[in-house]
């Protein structure tokens, strides 16, 4: 048979996303919060279900704003009409006209307008308060919503084995929206512990008063996480083993949205199922949601008690970052002229002009003028030009002479040729040694040094020799369990628990 085609969906999918990014066109308009407070007066009137206003009732309620709160402008100063069609041109409002409301015939031939939220104007207007009205409140984890997880999960796998597709819905959709709600007050949370950290130094105080409670805070939602992370995972499978498809078919059967097919709620269903999945039970063996969620907290009371002992610091020693600004710009303000302005700051900030940009090539047409800097040869510079900023021969008129101290360096090589032949010589000196003869500062030193290259090369394979090979010898501790040797020095006794040493002749890295 063939395939009927799909109806379309219509809504705000018509509504283009040209004409959805103008629904904020208030906000960035010269009389922003006059336009700000007309769609206050829309939205006081819509709660109390007025939703339809002419522009004598939007003054009025305008005025009664204006009497509870005193940032809001006076509508006698305002031209209304005017705020009015510039939302409508945005989108936010929707204009009409209405007829029944003139009381004389002068009023019904004039235009008698009236106004209203458009849905889409209506949402912008919401975002918009949403982030007006965002504070720290906002920023909190939710330790209580795990029990509520967990609850819902033991009844949604009842409800499945009923067949209840209603309550599969039901339980399903706020399983969703109470995830959904944990990830964006975890995104907020942590985006606000970054923005703490990153003005303690203006206004350190606001941290010092809040240390605790954030610690407190951070503490008991990882506890929760902690405890209920195995429960909800194991209560994920349950609900799976109930059948999953049935689950996704009887959540899409009851989803009410009418403008979407049923292979699109199907498919809605299964994505939503598996980002519920992803965050409490992944099917791989990589970590949860869960699992980073509780490492990303760790962290952050990690980052907290960081940034409480920089604070502490700072207020005792009485030096933050903004004491040290604030010198800085007294010193920049002192300042008897701009050259000294400029000196200043390359000493603060050590900046200044590259050394070698103005060197020129030894030949300079050899090399066309229209050729970039990335494609031509490189310009030989001088050491000193790099390193000190002097020109070769700068000062007298010719180069400096080169100290190479060659005595100096005599004594050290011989002084260094020395020492490898006291170490070989002491290191062959250990070889033959029994266990009751004591060993000199020389020999203990050698053994030593054998001792740590050889436990720096051991790896997790403790049944295996390890060995190291130095000054002509070659030392091996073999593994024996049980056996204790201990090697008698000058300085005291030197114990292996559970190796054997021994000492034998290696030519090959005898110092030559």
């Amino acid at each position: 048979m063939p395939q009927q085609p799909q109806p379309a969906s219509f809504g705000l999918d018509d509504f283009g996303l040209d004409d959805r990014m103008r629904l904020f066109g208030y906000v960035t308009a010269d009389n922003r919060l006059a336009y700000l407070w007309v769609l206050r007066a829309f939205d006081a009137a819509r709660s109390s279900y007025q939703v339809v206003l002419h522009t004598s009732e939007v003054s009025v309620t305008l005025a009664g704003l204006a009497d509870m709160h005193r940032e809001c402008p006076d509508p006698a100063a305002l031209e209304l009409p005017r705020l009015l069609d510039a939302l409508v041109d945005w989108g936010v409002l929707d204009r009409s006209q209405d007829g029944a409301r003139a009381a004389t015939l002068a009023e019904y031939r004039n235009r008698h307008s009236v106004y209203q939220f458009t849905e889409a104007g209506y949402r912008a207007h919401r975002a918009v308060e949403s982030v007006l009205a965002a504070g720290l409140d906002d920023s909190t984890l939710s330790r209580l919503v795990f029990a509520d997880l967990l609850a819902d999960l033991k009844a949604l796998a009842a409800a499945n084995t009923a067949g209840d597709a209603e309550e599969v819905y039901r339980k399903l959709n706020r399983l969703d929206r109470a995830l959904a709600d944990v990830a964006e007050r975890a995104a907020r949370f942590y985006h606000m512990l970054g923005d703490l950290g990153r003005t303690h130094d203006v206004r350190p105080e606001v941290f010092l008063s809040h240390k605790d409670a954030l610690l407190a805070h951070l503490r008991d939602f990882h506890d929760e996480l902690q405890r209920y992370t195995p429960r909800l995972r194991e209560a994920v499978f349950e609900v799976e083993e109930t059948g999953l498809e049935r689950l996704i078919e009887a959540a899409a059967e009851a989803d009410e949205r009418l403008f979407a097919t049923p292979a699109e709620r199907v498919a809605d269903w299964h994505r939503r199922w598996a980002g519920l999945r992803s965050w409490l039970a992944p099917a791989g063996a990589g970590p949860s949601e869960a699992d980073r969620l509780s490492g990303a907290t760790m962290a952050a009371i990690g980052d907290v008690l960081a940034l409480l002992r920089r604070v502490t610091e700072a207020r005792r020693g009485g030096v933050s970052r903004e004491s040290q600004l604030r010198h800085l710009a007294a010193w920049f303000a002192g300042t008897g002229s701009e050259a000294s302005a400029h000196a200043l700051f390359d000493v603060v900030f050590g900046l200044g002009a590259p050394r070698h940009a103005g060197v020129a090539h030894a030949d300079p047409e050899a090399i066309p003028g229209r050729l970039s800097w990335w494609d031509a040869p490189a310009v030989e510079l001088s050491r000193t030009l790099v390193q000190s900023g002097r020109l070769p021969g700068q000062g007298n008129g010719r180069p400096a002479r080169v100290d190479r101290a060659d005595s100096s360096r005599r004594a050290l090589r011989e002084r260094q040729v020395a020492e490898e032949r006291r170490q070989a010589e002491a290191a062959g000196r250990l070889i033959g040694t029994g266990a009751d003869d004591k060993l000199d500062a020389a020999q203990t030193a050698a053994l030593r040094r054998l001792l740590d290259i050889a436990l720096a090369a051991r790896n997790n394979q403790k049944d295996r020799p390890l060995a190291a090979a130095a000054f002509g010898v070659r030392l091996t501790l073999t593994p024996v369990p049980g056996r204790f040797t201990t090697v008698e020095t000058e300085d005291g006794r030197l114990h292996l628990d559970g190796y054997a040493l021994t000492v034998d002749k290696a030519a090959h890295t005898a110092a030559v």
